[in-house]
């Protein structure tokens, strides 16, 4: 994904930097001069914080609206389909052998068009939202670079992916919250009316998904005949 990649590059850029400078430093230090100080490390979730902006909220807030249609006609069609498996279980008994045969046709065809839809709409609600992630992430970005530089840290990891190398982290080296304020306030958008989780992380960082949040209202996958 982009995030990690992306923040990785970043962070080993600024990892690289501040190790040349450190360099620099020593060769041009007494013998007696003291020891730099150790290499200030943060943390961040940075698809939390793209999806904790106000902006983030927003654009989350309008892939719900796009998307509202479909998920009405995914849950009508899955309605459709419970329905007549429970039909079929409760007067299956009372039916031809032809009867049963059609009934049970007919649940297997509507299953495998409600899967193929659903299928579909995971695939266009993942890429809108991967969009989004895109397109907010550059900005992002720039906030975390300058963020990063004003306030002295050396490296930041981004903790995004269940896949993280990082094990453990004090909580005083996540940041995520401190890069949604700055964004805020870099571009300001004004807050959505729906409230939204909060950025922060845990210790793991706890809560640290591949994903952003998903709209509200995101059908589960149908169910298997």
């Amino acid at each position: 994904m982009f995030s990690n990649t992306r923040i990785l590059a970043l962070a080993f850029g600024l990892g690289l930097a501040a190790s040349m400078a450190g360099l620099a430093q020593g060769t041009s230090a007494t013998a007696g001069s003291a020891a730099a100080a150790p290499a200030k490390v943060g943390i961040v979730g940075i698809q939390e914080a793209i999806a904790s902006t106000n902006e983030g909220k927003k654009e989350l807030d309008a892939l719900q609206q796009r998307f509202a249609g479909k998920q009405k006609e995914l849950k009508a069609l899955n309605d459709e389909v419970e329905a007549l498996k429970k039909q079929l279980q409760t007067q299956g008994d009372k039916l031809s052998e032809e009867a049963r045969a059609s009934s049970a046709k007919t649940i297997e065809t509507k299953t495998k068009t409600l899967q193929r839809n659903y299928d579909d709409y995971q695939g266009e609600i993942q890429q809108a939202e991967q969009d989004v992630l895109n397109r907010l992430g550059g900005k992002m970005l720039n906030v975390l670079d300058k963020y990063a530089s004003a306030n002295g840290y050396s490296v930041i990891l981004d903790v995004s992916s269940q896949q993280s190398p990082v094990l453990w982290a004090s909580q005083a080296t996540n940041i995520t919250k401190e890069l949604v304020d700055a964004y805020n306030r870099e571009s300001p958008v004004a807050p959505s009316a729906k409230p939204a989780g909060s950025a922060g992380g845990a210790s793991k960082p706890a809560g640290t998904t591949g994903a952003a949040s998903k709209p509200a209202g995101t059908p589960a996958p149908p169910k298997r005949p």
